[in-house]
């Protein structure tokens, strides 16, 4: 299930509703955006029970979250990869849970359709069941979450999952490589790369399903890896970095958008990663056009001017400047109005 009924009463506007008409009613309306029914855990399940693959991205903020409810994603994960995509970090310790319940928030405003899934920021579940089950219950009741992810598959995560679990939130586990254990792990490296440790997946998987989680993301294994853990399981699995042998797949929205340019970024972007576009070069493009039109003044122009004053309130206002002392204000007021005269008569530049 969800946390939120598919027909919002007092939620104001969904996402999906038809935007409202131009003013003046004046050219078409933009294209409404389909209706979708919200995904639930029940929605995953049939999908899974009828061998359709499963689309989740990670993304941290409201207008990621518009865009991928509009592209008809199932699952959007809040990931604690905030800490380094958009806090400039190096690792995902550093994410507090107050931190990740702001970007909760405003994925939970932008997103209506997709199933939310908070990652639990690491320190905010490691000490006990109970505090797993504290923070759990904020990403939903604050952070508007459907669902967290854990990380690791050993007893005590498993013990936390279990817990939380049991105190009504629903549970996606995370096994293979985990990013906040890279300082046991010696960094971000692929896992599973041997018969004990690859045995140790398939095990640690098992365990978190039967502590209740309704999914499992596979991190950084290798392919055979994953598609046994996948046959070994009742659940989906979601991979990233582990091939295609499993229910579904998830990419971090800025990667798979190409949207960071920086060589210091593309030095750390994963292998695994695919980018769709090209948005970063977009971006850069655009931002050095307005620079430069800025410093040479061709920016604003006569088309993104709209605020003017009628010849007489202009004058008026010169005057009582002029009256004030203010000579220099009024003749500026007096340029201006003279010049937007020359524009429109089509006598000056622009």
């Amino acid at each position: 299930m969800s946390i939120k009924p598919d027909a919002a009463v007092y939620g104001g506007p969904r996402a999906r509703d038809p935007p409202p008409p131009p003013a003046g009613g004046g050219g078409a309306s933009p294209p409404a955006i389909p209706h979708r029914p919200r995904v639930t855990l029940r929605t995953l399940r049939a999908k899974h029970a009828a061998g359709e693959r499963i689309t989740m991205v990670t993304a941290y903020d409201y207008p990621s979250a518009t865009h991928v409810d509009a592209a008809g994603v199932d699952v959007l994960l809040v990931g604690d990869s905030a800490a380094m995509v958009v806090h400039g970090h190096d690792t995902t310790l550093l994410l507090t849970l107050d931190a990740a319940l702001l970007h909760c928030q405003a994925v939970s405003r932008g997103a209506r359709t997709p199933l939310l899934v908070g990652d639990l920021p690491f320190g905010s579940y490691e000490a006990s069941p109970t505090d797993a089950v504290r923070s759990a219950v904020r990403l939903l009741k604050e952070g508007g979450m459907d669902a967290v992810k854990l990380e690791g598959g050993g007893r005590a995560r498993v013990a936390a999952a279990a817990a939380v679990v049991g105190a009504g939130v629903a549970v996606m586990g995370h096994v293979g490589l985990m990013p906040q254990a890279i300082s046991v792990l010696g960094g971000f490296r692929p896992q599973g790369q041997s018969a004990a440790s690859a045995l140790k997946v398939v095990r640690e998987a098992r365990a978190l399903q039967d502590a209740g989680c309704f999914a499992l993301v596979l991190e950084c294994v290798p392919s055979p890896l994953a598609a046994a853990v996948t046959a070994s399981l009742s659940i989906p699995t979601i991979g990233i970095g582990a091939g295609p042998h499993t229910s579904g797949q998830v990419l971090v929205y800025h990667d798979l958008l190409g949207m960071m340019a920086h060589p210091h970024y593309r030095q750390v972007t994963p292998k695994f990663c695919k980018s769709y576009a090209g948005v970063g070069a977009a971006i850069q493009e655009a931002l050095g056009r307005y620079a430069g039109e800025v410093r040479s003044g061709a920016f604003p122009g006569p088309a993104h001017t709209p605020y003017r004053l009628d010849a007489p309130t202009a004058e008026a206002l010169a005057r009582e400047l002029r009256a004030g002392g203010e000579g220099k204000a009024a003749d500026a007021v007096e340029a201006v109005v003279a010049e937007q005269g020359l524009r429109a008569a089509g006598a000056g530049p622009g």
